[in-house]
């Protein structure tokens, strides 16, 4: 019976072990968020955000084995990870209901500069061509080693440059560049500001939503069929569906005049074009060939995947994978999604989207066609 008690002391052991582990990690995950709400990180210089990051490297390894365990016990419960506001839902730790309350009640100012998107739709990179426009292409923020996030606040999220703190940007036109997910019912609103929204290819938002998860969270990642309910579901979808986000932001469009809508599609396609669009839109002096150039070449696919450490989209964490800005760089991530899952989300777009003004058949045709052929 030795052998049984050797067998009993080593399970003791491992057990024993795996608790010290998920107590070291539980620490660990109370000093990451503390050291990246606001701009604790974000604010930090290149050698100071390299350093956080070996940090984390380091304790990554050493609880390797309480997160191997966790990565093959327990896959992410999207009822659960989440905060809601007003039926709006949204990520725990990237928000709160106290930043989400504290963005529904602000007062927008005639220099605010509103970027707004549903996630994954080409947030980043408006945000960076309304900065190199404001600065007309001599926009510093990679010279300067600062973080897109230490200069233009996340209105609702936790892990910014506040917005008490956030500096005015540009020469002509000083502003303030203030992302959002909000959607058009929860984004303060006032006909002083101005709002840029971009649209994306709904089952294109739907694969990027599914890369930027599992860089999050690697192996814990759901299955596709988690995804895709989620994704439909005004309940669980974080800032609502696509549905409802476009729907209620190209209304607003339709009716006010500060509110500028573009396409991520258009905006692969013709950089320069929405580039001037955008200009005029925020009213500046038309921009010279050499200055549109400029901005082109700076909030280009390539510049910014060679200096995306300066455009992170969220800090680094105990649990992410090595994350890039864009996956590919692709207008057409849709096609990366299985046929039959393709259909079933072209046509519940169809479906919700049949009765409102959008142009979705004109927009995006191979959603309408699917969503409707039988």
């Amino acid at each position: 019976m030795a052998w049984l008690w050797w067998i009993l002391a080593a399970i003791g052991v491992v057990f024993a072990l795996l608790v010290i582990q998920g107590i070291y990690l539980s620490m660990i995950l109370k000093w990451e968020d503390e050291q990246t709400v606001g701009l604790n990180y974000y604010g930090l210089p290149p050698s100071g955000r390299d350093a956080f990051k070996r940090a984390l490297r380091r304790h990554a390894k050493m609880l390797r084995p309480i997160l191997w365990v966790n990565s093959h016990g327990a896959k992410l419960d999207f009822r659960k990870a989440r905060i809601q506001y007003r039926g709006v839902s949204a990520p725990t730790g990237s928000c709160s209901v106290e930043s989400f309350e504290k963005a529904a009640t602000y007062q927008p100012r005639p220099e605010d500069v509103f970027v707004a998107t549903q996630m994954k739709c080409g947030t980043t990179w408006m945000q960076h061509i309304v900065f190199q426009i404001l600065y007309r292409g001599n926009g510093d923020l990679v010279e300067s080693g600062r973080e897109m996030y230490a200069v233009a606040p996340w209105i609702e999220g936790r892990k910014s440059v506040p917005m008490e703190q956030s500096p005015l940007l540009g020469v002509e036109r000083p502003s303030r560049i203030i992302k959002t997910h909000l959607p058009a019912t929860l984004c303060p609103y006032d006909r002083s500001a101005r709002y840029i929204y971009a649209a994306r290819h709904p089952i294109s938002c739907f694969a990027s939503c599914i890369d930027f998860v599992v860089t999050n969270v690697g192996a814990m990642a759901p299955p596709l069929p988690r995804f895709e309910e989620w994704y439909t579901s005004s309940d669980l979808m974080w800032w609502g569906t696509w549905t409802d986000h476009v729907k209620g932001w190209w209304d607003r469009s339709q009716t006010s005049d500060n509110v500028l809508f573009v396409f991520f599609e258009d905006m692969k396609k013709d950089l320069p074009g929405i580039v001037k669009r955008v200009a005029a839109f925020l009213g500046v002096p038309p921009l010279s060939d050499a200055e549109l150039a400029n901005v082109v070449h700076k909030c280009g696919f390539a510049y910014m995947q060679e200096h995306q450490d300066n455009f992170e989209m969220h800090p680094p964490h105990i649990l992410q994978s090595d994350a890039e800005l864009f996956v590919s760089g692709s207008a057409e991530r849709h096609k990366d999604v299985p046929d039959e899952v393709r259909k079933r989300i072209a046509e519940w777009v169809v479906k919700e989207m049949v009765d409102s003004g959008f142009p979705l058949g004109a927009m995006y045709p191979d959603v309408a066609s699917m969503g409707t052929s039988r």
